[in-house]
Formats: C-alpha cells, sequence, structure tokens
C-alpha cells in the first residue's frame, strides 16, 4: 500500500501571527512525500532524505490521522524529500504535512480533488463530486490539525497550507481554517535564504501583535488585489517586528513588483510581473549576490499540490 505525493512551497503576502488573517502564494518549489503503509504495523515510521536527524512528528502524525479518518489505523512508515529548505520561512512544514496526508491518501486508494482546476473553481474541490473521496481542502486542513498537535505552528498556519496545496494566493482566517478568497498570479520569484534558520514556533508573537494596524492595512490592500503592495508593507512591518534585517527589501524595491519577508524568515523572497519592463530580479540578484546564503530564481504556480 504505496502512496506518492507532492506538495508546493510558498512565500508570504500577509503574515497572521498579528490578526489571525494570512494570505500566501505558491511557488514552484515542491517537497514529495512516499507513504508505505503495513496495517500490521505498530505506529509510523518517518524520516527527512535532506536531514535524517530531524524531528519527524509532523509528517508520523500526518499519516496517523489519515490512516484514522480514512483508513482503519494503518501504520507504516513515510519519507520525505524535498526542494524546500526546513526552518526557513518558505513554509516546508506545510509543504511536508500537505505532501504527506494525499501521499496517505493515495496508499489508501482514494481519490483526491483536483482543487478545481479541471471545473474552473477558483477555491478549491467540489465536496458533493461523488467522484472524490477526499477534496484538497479536507486533507489541507487535516495537516494543519497535525501541525497545530505536534506544535510546529502558532496560528495552525492556513494560509501557508493552502497556498501549498493550491497554488495561486490565498487568504485565509488562520483562526477559523477558513479560505476566504484565492486568485492566480504570475510572478518570477527571487529568493534569498541566509545561513540561519527560524522556526515559527519560535516567534515572538507579542511582538508580531504589536504591529497589527499595519497588518490590518495589509488585510485592506490584499482584498483590494494589490498584492504587491501589500507583500512590501507585509516585509517591512514584519522584519521590524522579528528583528530582522530590512536592508535586503530596500534594495530589491526598486526592481521588484513586491519583496517581503516571507513567513517568520529568514528568507526574503522578491517577486517581479513578467509583463512589466520595469522589473528586473537579475538587478536584486546582483544587490543580494554578496550576502551569506544562497539565491533561488523560480515562479510561482497555479496548480497545487498533486498525488503522483
Amino acid at each position: 500500500m504505496e502512496g506518492r505525493a507532492a506538495a508546493l512551497g510558498a512565500g508570504t503576502v500577509l503574515n497572521a501571527l498579528a490578526t489571525g488573517t494570512g494570505a500566501a502564494f505558491g511557488i514552484d518549489v515542491e517537497t514529495r512525500a512516499t507513504v508505505d503503509l503495513d496495517p500490521a504495523a505498530d505506529g509510523v515510521a518517518g524520516e527527512i532524505a535532506e536531514d535524517p536527524d530531524a524531528d519527524t512528528d509532523l509528517i508520523e502524525r500526518c499519516v496517523s490521522l489519515a490512516t484514522d479518518r480514512w483508513g482503519d489505523g494503518e501504520g507504516g512508515t513515510v519519507r520525505t524529500d524535498s526542494d524546500v529548505p526546513l526552518a526557513a520561512g518558505l513554509k516546508s512544514s506545510s509543504a511536508a504535512a500537505n505532501a504527506t496526508v494525499l501521499a496517505t491518501c493515495d496508499a489508501l486508494g482514494l481519490v483526491v480533488g483536483d482543487g478545481g482546476r479541471a471545473s474552473g473553481d477558483a477555491v478549491g474541490d467540489d465536496p458533493d463530486d461523488p467522484a472524490v473521496d477526499v477534496t484538497r481542502l479536507e486533507a489541507c486542513r487535516l495537516g494543519v490539525r497535525a501541525a497545530r498537535e505536534v506544535g510546529v505552528t502558532v496560528t495552525g498556519a492556513f494560509d501557508d497550507a493552502t497556498a501549498s496545496m493550491l497554488g495561486g494566493v490565498t487568504v485565509t482566517d488562520n483562526d477559523a481554517d477558513e479560505l476566504r478568497a484565492r486568485e492566480t498570479v504570475d510572478w518570477d520569484v527571487l529568493v534569498w535564504t541566509p545561513p540561519e534558520r527560524a522556526y515559527s514556533a519560535d516567534a515572538d508573537v507579542a511582538r508580531c501583535e504589536a504591529v497589527a494596524p499595519m497588518a490590518d492595512l495589509v488585510t485592506d490592500l490584499v482584498f483590494d488585489g494589490r498584492y504587491g503592495e501589500a507583500m512590501t508593507v507585509n516585509g517591512l512591518a514584519f522584519s521590524a517586528a522579528l528583528g530582522f534585517d530590512a536592508d535586503p527589501a530596500v534594495e530589491a524595491m526598486p526592481h521588484a513588483t513586491a519583496v517581503s519577508l516571507s513567513g517568520t524568515g529568514p528568507s526574503v523572497v522578491a517577486v517581479a510581473d513578467p509583463a512589466d519592463p520595469e522589473t528586473d530580479l537579475d538587478a536584486v540578484a546582483d544587490a543580494w549576490a554578496d550576502r551569506p546564503g544562497t539565491l533561488r530564481r523560480t515562479t510561482t504556480r497555479a496548480d497545487g499540490a498533486t498525488v503522483e
């Protein structure tokens, strides 16, 4: 009983730590999961390919919750490998959870909804479709539950999880795990990831709540569809709240559609509308080239997570 799936990394438009409202967008980096279920197994054993010593509680809990809900409580093994660096603000936990839940569904022989790709539905799967056993939003919420239970997130990160699962820009109420909007964007993306790591569960929530007035402004921009402006204001506010240097964002602003600290850091993500001749991510890359860490060029994605 083997299943495989892949889910996207994501960047931040609006950090949900201040108000509970968040927004994120899927990018073309993936975490892949392979789940092998065994009805005779006692529990679930996990492995993270990039770091054999990393905590596997999240992916193991995802398998357990999924088999409890849609199977017969099977145990087994789960292995992830990823292009998404751990604890870098690029939603590695959300991607791992999504890929693991979908791979478990695949191993159980369940049909997972396509997120509306066939029908053009903008906000997810049709729960009334008799051909679908599990919608991607159901799978997403199960992964968020697992993340809360093992303590890798403060808000549940439903914004990050939906962007990873559905692609495009998603806007969510993280307190209610409610998807409020989803829209496709077409951006080129440049990510700078410094060597240090920052874990979401360790973020200073009180400092983030102190910038709630700015988060409210960003929320208004998001619901006006002004994602680029929202993203940049978010980045400046949360860089200050979380103690990150805003210089990389300032360096990118003349050349990018938007730039933001992603999640609780430390990665900084700049995006450019490929139809806008005023943008130039090469110039941003030049500005960031001497900074320690890694640069990654990629794009946004609107298709979301997939069963392989």
